[in-house]
């Protein structure tokens, strides 16, 4: 495991994420915070998730939860998030730990007699893998382990972050994509400065 300090990543960034206008409410006025998502598909492994300076996603993902009946208000709420110790998957650091990871789950699971997840396509098929078990079971395996070391209740790392190829290529040929997006999952919350409500992105102004 690294040092510390070589994980340390000081800039703040803007983080939207996506919910129902209840949820923006209680959060906004009473400082609650999101709760954490802890699917066994989710692509960074548990935490708050958050699109980098893409207020847009987090309102494209409410209305989608809005027409599958999850959400009654689509809302946005954007937040101010210091990235910390961050488990960055832009940086070899990072990406270089996982085939580790992926080797100590994979014998865990033989250990047990279980077979390993997979990433999968998730509803209607398409190109883009939306359900990603696999990655989520070894970013967890991995980052519970560096938990450890922390102490009972303790998050070595505060943030995960990764930018995604998703979507349709932006015009013929192109190997730019519609949905490309820098995804946060937040694993401390303390490290969210600070909540604000972006006015063009709520039930009544988008």
């Amino acid at each position: 495991m690294p040092a510390p300090q070589a994980l340390l990543d000081h800039r703040i960034i803007v983080g939207f994420h996506g919910c129902d206008q209840t949820t923006a409410d209680r959060v906004l006025v009473t400082g609650e915070s999101i709760k954490p998502s802890s699917n066994r598909w989710d692509w960074l492994g548990e935490g708050i998730y958050f699109w980098e300076q893409n207020p847009e996603r987090a309102w494209s993902f409410a209305a989608e939860q809005q027409a599958r009946g999850k959400f009654t208000h689509p809302s946005v709420i954007g937040a101010f998030i210091h990235l910390g110790r961050c488990f960055d998957l832009t940086r070899s650091l990072a990406t270089s730990a996982l085939a580790d990871a992926y080797g100590g789950l994979r014998a865990a699971a033989e250990a047990l007699g279980n077979p390993l997840p997979s990433n999968r396509a998730g509803e209607g098929g398409g190109a883009d893998i939306l359900l990603r078990d696999l990655d989520c079971a070894v970013l967890n395996f991995h980052l519970r382990a560096a938990d450890r070391s922390e102490g009972e209740g303790g998050r070595f790392y505060q943030t995960v972050r990764g930018v995604f190829v998703e979507g349709t290529p932006a015009y013929p040929g192109a190997c730019i994509y519609t949905k490309t997006h820098t995804q946060i999952a937040v694993r401390d919350p303390s490290v969210i400065v600070g909540y604000f409500r972006p006015s063009r992105y709520d039930s009544f102004g988008a």
